[in-house]
C-alpha cells in the first residue's frame, strides 16, 4: 500500500511526495558502541559539547573532521620525503577524532538533531576521508599500495554491511569486536611513533616494512569481521522472516 501511494505521488503529485519525505521520521535504530574506550570517550565528548561556544555547530565539526583526515593523508604522502610529517599526521588524526566524534554529540546536547541529514553526510564524509587517508598511505613509501588498497576496500565493505544492517535490523553498529574508529586512530598514531624510529621489523625470519605487517594484520582482522557479521546478520534475518509452510 505504501509503495503504491509513493508511486502515485511520484507520477501525479511530486510536491506532495517531497513533503511526505521531509516530515517522515527517520527509522528508529539502536546504536551499538561496545569499543574499549566507549565509556570514557562518551563522557569526554559530553563535557566538551557542553563547553563549546554557540558559534561552533555540528556542521563545523563535520567539516573539521574531513579537513583533518585529508590533512592526515597529505602528511603521509609528504612523509615519503620527510619523516617528520608522520608527527603532523598524528595531530591531524587527533583533530579528525574531535570533529568526527563530537558533531553528533553536540547535535544531541543542543537538541539540533537532523537524523537523515546527519546519517548521510557523516558517512559520505567518512568514505571520502578513508579514500584520501589510504591514498596518502599508498604514496608514503611506508606501506605497499596494494595493502593500502585492500584496507580501503575492507573498510568500505564493512561500511556497506553496517549500513545495510541499519536498514534491515534497525541496528547501527559503531564498533566490531570492541574496536571502533577511536581505537583505530590510537593504533595508527602509536604506529606512527614506532615508524618514526623503526620503519622495518623482523618478522618470520625476514625484514618487512612495519606498516606492511600491521596493515596485513588489520586486513585479515577486517575480513574476518566482515564474514562473521555478514553470516550473523543473515542467520538472524532468516530466522526472523521464516516462510510459512
Amino acid at each position: 500500500m505504501a509503495s503504491g501511494m509513493t508511486e502515485f505521488c511520484e507520477q501525479v503529485y511530486p510536491r506532495v511526495l517531497l513533503e511526505m519525505r521531509s516530515t517522515q521520521p527517520f527509522p528508529e535504530m539502536r546504536r551499538v558502541q561496545e569499543s574499549w574506550v566507549a565509556g570514557a570517550e562518551k563522557r569526554a565528548l559530553r563535557w566538551l559539547a557542553a563547553r563549546l561556544p554557540q558559534w561552533i555547530g555540528p556542521d563545523c565539526l563535520t567539516a573539521l573532521g574531513l579537513v583533518a583526515q585529508i590533512g592526515a593523508g597529505a602528511c603521509y604522502a609528504l612523509a615519503r620525503w620527510n619523516r617528520y610529517a608522520l608527527l603532523g599526521a598524528i595531530a591531524c588524526l587527533a583533530l579528525n577524532w574531535l570533529g568526527d566524534s563530537l558533531d553528533g554529540t553536540l547535535a544531541r546536547v543542543r537538541q539540533q538533531l537532523r537524523p537523515r541529514y546527519g546519517f548521510y553526510v557523516d558517512h559520505m564524509v567518512d568514505s571520502f576521508g578513508a579514500l584520501v587517508l589510504m591514498g596518502g598511505l599508498a604514496l608514503s613509501g611506508y606501506m605497499h599500495p596494494w595493502i593500502a588498497m585492500g584496507l580501503l576496500v575492507a573498510f568500505l565493505m564493512l561500511s556497506i554491511q553496517s549500513y545495510l544492517a541499519t536498514y534491515a535490523l534497525g541496528e547501527f553498529r559503531l564498533s566490531f569486536w570492541r574496536f571502533g574508529p577511536t581505537e583505530l586512530r590510537i593504533l595508527l598514531a602509536v604506529g606512527n611513533l614506532a615508524l618514526f624510529w623503526k620503519p622495518r621489523v623482523h618478522f618470520l625470519g625476514e625484514f618487512y616494512k612495519l606498516f606492511d605487517v600491521g596493515g596485513a594484520m588489520g586486513l585479515v582482522g577486517m575480513a574476518l569481521m566482515l564474514v562473521y557479521f555478514t553470516l550473523q546478520n543473515t542467520v538472524r534475518l532468516y530466522r526472523e522472516e521464516r516462510i510459512a509452510r
